[in-house]
């Protein structure tokens, strides 16, 4: 199993390898939940460099989105094209950008940059009406999934939107998902939350061939909200690096574990993941110049225990 293809790095004028340069299509979020704020400290804690294109604005605490105010095409296409006119980027990731409009500019963007993987992200957009979601998917399908490399979902979402004529009384698997995907154009399927008996769940990287990597953890009690943008762009940048696939799933798995763990409540909402807990004091180790471990997302005591994007958490 081969990563997609990314631009080399490049080092500066004292040999030191440049940032790997992740493009992030999506909206802001003021609660600083998902959204940009979300995805440009994961890239940061990856090493990366985020290049934040703004597709618009939710009203929206951490309990809820209440409203949506997308901006306009012609100033979500210039900000990109700025960008990427004078920056090398090695992957982007689409979020939410809000309407079929924007979609479209995400993927001549995209058309025009044929190199850059591309890490579709598709949240749960059960807070917007029928009408906006029914035009919403069937832009992503029609202009974003044919250029996309990874589509990422969570299982309830990705089956309802891609397989909504299915009637078995089994779920689908997440080859089922992959088949809906690849026949819409996306090789490779990362289906997360997908329930499992005794409070379990699994998270699994498909095509409709196989399993190519899949990772179970404990559920975790608590709500959260930007677990799934965390997750995607985690992902995405951890490819920009140059990793597997495979690794790459398992390394975003492990970032988000420990988003989660040590999540917090900022308001009456529910729990945002702390995207930067590498950078909080440590309490049960001093400072020292020796350490033989850092708590950063590559180090070794970095390791995945348990995930869990709920259906109501993948608003973002």
């Amino acid at each position: 199993m081969h990563s997609p293809t990314v631009t080399p790095i490049d080092t500066n004028e004292n040999g030191f390898m440049q940032p790997v340069c992740v493009m992030v299509f999506n909206a802001n979020d003021p609660s600083g939940a998902g959204g940009l704020a979300a995805d440009i400290s994961a890239i940061a804690s990856v090493g990366g460099h985020a290049l934040p294109v703004v597709t618009g604005a939710y009203a929206r605490d951490t309990a809820e989105i209440f409203d949506h105010f997308s901006l306009d095409v012609d100033a979500v296409n210039a900000q990109a094209r700025a960008a990427l006119e004078d920056m090398t980027i090695q992957v982007i990731k689409v979020g939410f950008v809000g309407t079929p409009d924007n979609l479209g500019a995400v993927a001549g963007v995209a058309a025009d940059y044929p190199e850059i993987p591309l890490i579709a992200y598709m949240p749960n957009l059960s807070w917007w009406d029928e009408r906006h979601i029914d035009q919403y998917h069937d832009a992503f399908k029609e202009l974003i999934l044919p250029q996309a490399t990874v589509l990422v979902g969570n299982h309830s979402t990705l089956w309802r939107w891609l397989l909504p004529d299915w009637s078995t009384e089994s779920r689908p698997s997440p080859r089922d998902i992959a088949r809906a995907a690849q026949a819409l154009g996306v090789p490779y399927t990362l289906i997360t939350g997908i329930a499992l008996p005794d409070d379990f769940i699994d998270n699994v990287l498909a095509t409709p061939e196989a399993v190519l990597a899949s990772e179970k953890f404990e559920r975790f009690e608590a709500v959260f909200s930007g677990a799934g943008d965390t997750l995607s762009t985690a992902f995405a940048a951890l490819l920009a690096t140059g990793c597997e696939l495979a690794d790459a799933l398992h390394e975003a798995l492990s970032y988000l574990d420990r988003c989660l763990e040590g999540g917090f409540q900022p308001g009456m909402g529910h729990v945002v993941p702390d995207r930067l807990f590498w950078a909080q004091p440590n309490d049960e180790q001093e400072p020292s110049s020796d350490s033989e471990h850092t708590d950063t997302p590559d180090s070794p005591l970095f390791t995945a225990r348990a995930l869990e994007i709920k259906t109501n958490d993948t608003q973002h």
